[in-house]
């Protein structure tokens, strides 16, 4: 196992927040948190965040020194240069503004032998930092190395623009934007006990049958959508956020969201589906808008692990991995999506519970790359991906590492991560990301979190690490995640509000986004005629008792669930209830 070291050069800047009346973290002109994320035997990555306490700026530079022989090889969010030891970071056009209090992360992948150690000082605008005026460093600093989850050589690099690109696209869509507030859902979460308190959240419309791109069942149309999006967006920047979500034969592996195209009506798709969506999203009264697409949800990692001679397989897999009609789906929409202007094209990546294990992870690259490639589509109609779509997986575990050993057995033997290489959606997110990037992908993708429902807050949640008697009692006692498997994906008992919807949390990801609009069903709890397409899945059902899907476990469905996509009371308080951060 590859060493992963978290090596950090002063307090984050919650912790170091500057306090009216208290001289001694006032004095602080600013901080720098150093941490490497990933590190193996010629090479690592890190991220580093600097807090500005001063006055703001418009533009900064952030300075260090080695004391061996690392050199900086890739970076985003920061134009870094080197000179010997010496390294200058300077901000994007996009992330200048450093206000006082502000504070702003970038990362970047560097080649080292020997010892890799912390550099001894940093500044910001030739101030140093983590210092107060006094030159007493700041006690808060910790000093201990953690082990953040990762596997193996990372190898993807930054986020310079290049070659393809297209001028009036920017890096990041989410950077100084707001983003678009459905108002549908706006006034079923306000209409709930409490949920004025996350009404005003921005959540994804979800295109999902050729009936809502003009409006279905009463529902707002794509244009009614846009046209709203429009009249929130004022002077600002403005993003919207579309589920594209109709190939044939949709999501082969749960009935709960299987679609109105039969395998075969490829067809029907391009022309009545995507082509439509194209034809609205290029009128050019919305050309203002940055429009982002979450683009098939589901379907193309099952490719991977549903099909063949797996335990796991469904014929219906089978016949859509041989018609190849997900790859020639997926690869028309990005065409015809990835040429508009203002379109950004975020492809389905699954979450760590389903592709982070050695077999599924890099054929999983492989798959979305062939599909980036079909129809006429290429890497530069890819912005990024999306992982964790309408699912819960944790964000960060805190209380586990997939390094730790505990009475002899790794993490990675306990039943719950059951030999996966991440124990949580963050660490796979930046991990495959960079899978993406070595498959062929362009190296300044980013990615998106679905964190609508992965806080898995209230009397649960542990607050520390479990008992160290097995490994079993280890991570089942301090995992946030309290799904009874990793596997189970509807309606799931127990689970609250995750991290609020925010721009560039975190080195390579572009934001956390509630793409899964909050208290909207995944589908019905016992069967229910519709004209939606959409089928009984035994998943949602509290009293199944599983497949090899979820190690034939029970479902943790909550009872009375109606149809996907329809509103679920119970579901949304539960949701707000269990909220981490709480609410």
């Amino acid at each position: 196992m590859l060493a992963a070291l978290a090596l950090v050069a002063a307090a984050s800047g919650t912790a170091l927040a500057v306090v009216p009346g208290d001289p001694g973290i006032a004095a602080i002109p600013c901080t720098v948190a150093y941490t490497v994320q990933n590190q193996w035997d010629t090479g690592f990555t890190a991220n580093v965040t600097v807090t500005n306490n001063s006055a703001a700026k418009s533009s900064w530079a952030v300075k260090w020194a080695y004391g061996g022989n690392q050199k900086i090889t890739s970076g985003w969010n920061a134009k870094i240069t080197q000179s010997g030891t010496a390294v200058t970071a300077n901000n994007e056009t996009y992330n200048g503004t450093l206000p006082n209090g502000g504070s702003v992360s970038f990362g970047f992948q560097a080649s080292y032998s020997g010892t890799n150690a912390v550099p001894a000082s940093f500044t910001l605008d030739g101030v140093t930092c983590n210092v107060d005026s006094g030159g007493t460093t700041d006690p808060g600093t910790p000093t201990g190395s953690g082990t953040p989850t990762g596997s193996g050589t990372p190898t993807g690099s930054g986020t310079p623009t290049g070659p393809g690109t297209p001028s009036t696209r920017v890096d990041n869509p989410y950077a100084g934007a707001k983003v678009y507030v459905n108002p549908e859902w706006s006034a079923n979460a306000a209409a709930e006990p409490g949920g004025s308190r996350v009404s005003s959240q921005p959540t994804g419309v979800w295109l999902d049958r050729i009936a809502a791109i003009n409006g279905a069942g009463g529902h707002m149309g794509l244009r009614a959508h846009l046209d709203a999006a429009l009249a929130q967006k004022g002077s600002g920047e403005e993003v919207v956020q579309l589920v594209v979500y109709d190939l044939p034969g949709r999501d082969c592996s749960a009935l709960a969201s299987n679609g109105e195209l039969g395998p075969t009506e490829i067809d029907k798709y391009k022309t009545q589906f995507i082509d439509p969506i194209a034809a609205i999203l290029a009128d050019s009264k919305y050309a203002g808008l940055r429009i982002v697409t979450a683009v098939e949800i589901d379907s193309l990692p099952n490719l991977v692990t549903n099909t063949g001679s797996k335990a796991t397989a469904t014929p219906a897999c089978d016949t859509m991995k041989a018609n190849g009609n997900y790859v020639k789906g997926v690869g028309y929409a990005l065409k015809k999506l990835g040429a508009i202007p203002n379109v950004y094209n975020y492809v389905d990546a699954g979450h760590h519970g389903w592709l982070g294990w050695d077999d599924n992870f890099a054929p999983s690259a492989q798959i979305l790359y062939q599909a980036a490639t079909a129809e006429g589509a290429t890497v530069d109609d890819v912005h990024g991906f999306i992982t964790n779509t309408a699912n819960y997986s944790a964000l960060k575990e805190d209380n586990f590492t997939i390094n730790d050993n505990v009475a002899g057995k790794s993490v990675r033997e306990s039943k719950w991560v059951d030999w996966n290489r991440y124990v949580d959606e963050l660490s796979y997110a930046q991990g495959f990301r960079n899978q993406l990037v070595t498959t062929g992908f362009r190296s300044n993708i980013g990615m998106l979190i679905d964190t609508s429902r992965n806080g898995w807050g209230g009397t649960a949640r542990p607050t520390g690490p479990g008992a160290t008697t097995t490994v079993d009692t280890y991570v089942n006692g301090g995992r946030y995640d309290r799904r009874i498997h990793v596997g189970n994906w509807c309606n799931q008992s127990g689970a609250g509000l995750g991290e609020r919807p925010k721009a560039a949390p975190a080195a390579g990801i572009d934001a956390y986004v509630w793409m899964k609009p909050p208290g909207e069903s995944d589908g019905a709890s016992s069967a229910v005629a519709n004209d939606e397409g959409k089928g009984f899945d035994r998943m949602c059902d509290p009293t199944y008792t599983g497949n090899p899907r979820n190690g034939n476990s029970m479902s943790g469905a909550l009872p009375n669930a109606p149809l996907s996509g329809h509103w679920f009371s119970a579901q949304f308080q539960q949701l707000m209830q269990n909220a981490y951060p709480p609410l």
